[in-house]
């Protein structure tokens, strides 16, 4: 089974199951989606931190973690259950780096590194985000990336300002 770290972000509210889903409880139930399926065993998620939105327009603000799991599903298999998971609760894509319901990014994929047409693994922005090292880190401080960095040398060269840990 392969070791995955899935981002999450939500900030924006929607209905599922006829329930009104605040940003917080979006990233609840995917977590919740996610456990529930036979080939993902979700090792730990970090806590959640409320992060300024990152583009265009005015935006409310994110609720993010990241999810630590193992899964015997391909990476494109991984990517296409998130992306359901992310339209079963109302996740329209309309405008690049716009307001969502539910963000859900497979961050890293074991060690694989992979540039596809629809994957690219590790997620070519993480080392930028302040909303994905913080959480990460407090998962795998440990954690070294292909390139020789780790994710305390990345943390430490990324402003931690606009990041709040709920």
């Amino acid at each position: 089974m392969a070791v995955a770290y899935i981002g999450l972000g939500s900030n924006l509210s929607s209905k599922h199951n006829n329930q009104l889903l605040s940003p917080q409880a979006q990233l609840e139930q995917a977590l919740r989606s996610l456990s529930e399926n036979p080939q993902i065993d979700v090792l730990n998620q970090s806590s959640f931190y409320q992060t300024v939105a990152i583009g265009p327009g005015q935006q409310p603000d994110y609720i993010n973690a990241v999810a630590k799991l193992e899964t015997d599903l391909k990476p494109i298999e991984l990517l296409d259950l998130l992306q359901s998971i992310e339209k079963q609760q109302g996740r329209e894509r309309t405008i690049r780096w716009g307001a969502r319901t539910l963000d859900l990014d497979i961050l890293l994929y074991d060690k694989l590194t992979e540039n596809s047409s629809r994957l690219i693994l590790p997620h070519p922005r993480m080392h930028e985000r302040n909303f994905v090292l913080a959480p990460l880190m407090e998962l795998a401080p440990q954690l070294e990336f292909g390139d020789g960095k780790n994710i305390a040398e990345l943390l430490a060269n990324c402003s931690m300002q606009g990041i709040v840990k709920l």
